[in-house]
């Protein structure tokens, strides 16, 4: 896979020399200390390498090959400085460093990257965000000590591969993604009512049904058609596998979900007796678009949530624990996420067996049967040495004793889990970490599934609800953004849906609150980053211009100025309603704009940037009309 990182990774970074004069260096995620001093490292194809620690190869390979492809050399190794200009990576001194943590020194004779493990690898892809592009022959590294470490253990992306489902190659470049940028923990989400995505070899049906869908609506839900067209895929033992040891050269730990007791729909299809009623046949409205028989169990072809969930029946629990076994033995991780998410009790209520079971067990109700299977899961999983993570529906009907709640619904849910000393990952929708929402509220923003989540919203969340105590406070482990795909079939609408975003949730997962500052992160870093990506072939959305808004602005001289969100883009404008676009007047300068008395102009910007990606056009009423 090669071929990805030099795609990506070690594509050719051209950032300004602004990067050198922004106080965090260009470097997402902020540091925790950035000294800047006088001078520069020259770094040209005199300097050698010195790793001489058997565990560094990997990155130092990485940070050679990008050195490569950035200055058009490769640095010769050296088992010592011994007086000429080196790069140093080193793990002397690294075990009095916080965890993940590094130390990064640049004078004029060395540049000296302290750390192990993921804390040095991290270091690296400083280093190589704060080189600036290429002059003459060499590249003018600015003298500085970074200090930094990580603020939570736990940072996470989130993929959805049940609705839509994505190559392995894709795959393995958003973890490249999440590595440069320091998050360490990819929640793969496997299992949905529209497709199974993991083989398991004991239960074959479970991939040779499961993971087919006879159809897809087209449109927002419920959708205006059918496209007729069968959907399959899935990922083999052996893929799995593959990106496992991946992620783990990258430091990114691969968290399986296996859903349940709902969104099970593809598993009930390819085994119907995993129901309450096995006979019965999927609900389907008859106002929702369908393609091909609508009798017995089918793989869900639109969207939502679906009453039929897994029966708790022995034989459930059984199958459950053989798909648990075949995971656990592909996943390394010390987490297993089970869903637990926004399964009906409709079928449960209706079912003699589940009421039964409910007064055999001595239970109150259909929240404390889920609670039961949950319970009887994490145990299960608790017995191999793993650990649950579920939703934070998992804590209706009392929560499993070792659960880790991730908080989606709000933050109220992670705050009910640490007050009950249970660990909690956050992940709220309502603060901008649910990246398949827009990112602005333009009519031009691609299908998706509602909101508005710019990359603002997100970075202004802090993680850590200011309700806990300080005790209370340790609990909150870690921030994880969500990728849900229903509207988002692609990696290139996956790109765009979650760059320049992941950015912000970095910032959020890594950086000390005191050193986080939005103007700096997105006039300085964020317009330099996505230039980078704009010479690769990764998809991103691109920002409206930096200072307007879709507020009105009252009066009669109004000055409007501006700054490209990306370097090296154009803005063009229009103010007599047409849409702007390349052929329109670009902007130079301030504008400085006079709205005739009793009237109303329309401001309408594009951003389009030196690889031809366009903004949405962003519209400001100026009034005048009194």
């Amino acid at each position: 896979m090669n071929k990805i990182i030099s795609g990506l990774i070690l594509a050719c970074v051209t950032l300004s020399v602004k990067a050198q004069t922004d106080e965090n260096l260009g470097i997402i995620p902020a540091p925790v200390s950035v000294a800047k001093k006088t001078g520069f490292f020259k770094l040209d194809k005199t300097v050698v390498l010195v790793s001489n620690e058997t565990s560094n190869a990997a990155t130092a390979d990485i940070l050679n090959a990008y050195i490569t492809t950035q200055g058009g050399f490769a640095l010769r190794s050296a088992k010592e400085a011994a007086g000429q200009r080196a790069i140093i990576l080193s793990s002397a001194g690294a075990d009095q460093l916080p965890e993940e943590g590094y130390v990064l020194e640049v004078n004029g004779k060395n540049i000296t990257v302290t750390g192990k493990g993921a804390g040095l690898f991290y270091g690296v892809q400083s280093l190589m965000q704060m080189m600036p592009e290429k002059k003459g022959q060499e590249i003018d590294v600015p003298a500085s000590t970074i200090k930094d470490y990580p603020r939570f253990k736990y940072r996470g992306m989130h993929l959805d591969v049940g609705r839509h489902t994505f190559p392995v190659a894709f795959i393995k470049k958003y973890i490249d993604l999440m590595a440069a940028y320091k998050l360490n923990s990819f929640h793969w989400h496997l299992t949905e009512d529209q497709g199974w995505r993991i083989e398991i070899k004991k239960y074959p049906k479970l991939t040779s049904v499961g993971a087919e869908r006879a159809g897809t609506i087209v449109g927002h839900h419920p959708g205006v058609t059918t496209d007729n067209t069968p959907y399959k895929g899935f990922y083999t033992q052996d893929e799995v596998k593959e990106v496992v040891a991946y992620a783990t050269k990258k430091f990114v730990t691969v968290i399986p979900e296996i859903e349940l007791p709902g969104h099970s729909s593809a598993a009930i299809a390819a085994y119907p007796q995993l129901s309450c009623f096995p006979d019965r046949d999927t609900f389907i409205d008859p106002k929702t678009p369908w393609a091909g028989d609508r009798k017995g169990k089918h793989v869900q072809q639109t969207w939502g949530v679906f009453d039929d969930v897994f029966a708790p029946t022995e034989y459930t629990f059984k199958f459950l624990e053989d798909v648990l076994d075949e995971v656990m033995v592909l996943f390394p991780s010390k987490y297993i996420h089970i869903g637990g998410d926004e399964s009906p009790k409709e079928y449960w209520k209706q079912s003699p067996f589940c009421q039964q079971l409910i007064k055999e067990k001595g239970l109150k109700d259909e929240h404390e049967l889920q609670s039961y299977f949950i319970q009887r899961i994490e145990k299960y999983i608790n017995s191999k040495g793993r650990s649950i993570i579920g939703w934070d529906e998992i804590l209706e009907g009392g929560l499993a004793p070792n659960a880790t709640v991730m908080s989606w619904r709000g933050v109220e849910g992670g705050i009910a889990a640490a007050k009950l000393n249970h660990d909690v990952i956050m992940t709220p929708g309502t603060t901008g970490l649910y990246f398949d929402h827009a990112q602005s509220s333009s009519a031009g923003e691609p299908v998706n599934i509602g909101g508005n989540a710019p990359y603002s919203k997100a970075y202004a969340y802090d993680p850590v609800p200011e309700s806990l105590s300080a005790d209370q406070k340790k609990y909150i482990k870690g921030v994880q953004a969500n990728v849900w795909t229903e509207y988002i079939e692609t990696p290139e609408k996956v790109e765009y849906m979650v760059l320049p975003r992941m950015f912000a949730l970095a910032e959020i997962a890594w950086t000390p609150l005191d050193k986080k500052n939005f103007k700096n992160f997105s006039e300085d870093r964020i317009p330099l980053h996505l230039a980078r990506l704009d010479k690769t072939n990764t998809n991103y959305w691109v920002p409206v211009p930096i200072g307007q808004t879709d507020k009105q602005i009252d009066g009669q001289d109004i000055t409007i100025d501006l700054k490209v969100p990306v370097q090296g883009a154009k803005i063009y404008y229009t103010l007599d309603n047409t849409t702007p676009s390349e052929v329109s007047a670009q902007y130079r300068s301030p504008l400085k704009i006079s709205v005739p008395k009793g009237k109303k102009l329309l401001l309408k910007t594009i951003v389009v940037t030196p690889k031809g990606k366009h903004s949405v056009i962003l519209e400001t009423p100026l009034n005048n009309a009194g």
